[in-house]
């Protein structure tokens, strides 16, 4: 099974942000602007601890 990967950048501002690419290189999530690095590391590791187990809420139907 192929895995995506964090694309960890830096804007014209000096801000960081990253982006969630699946295997096939396409953007499937986008962060918000972190004004450090560390900040930005914190964001894919929260990413990548509560994605695994988050749940779907619908709001199509109703």
């Amino acid at each position: 099974m192929a895995t995506g990967t964090f694309e960890l950048k830096t804007g014209a501002d000096g801000k960081y942000h990253f982006s969630l690419k699946a295997s096939n290189g396409q953007i499937i999530a986008s962060s918000q602007m972190y004004k450090t690095k560390n900040g930005a590391l914190n964001g894919i590791e929260s990413v990548r601890s509560h994605a695994a187990d988050a749940t779907l809420k619908d709001t199509t139907e109703g």
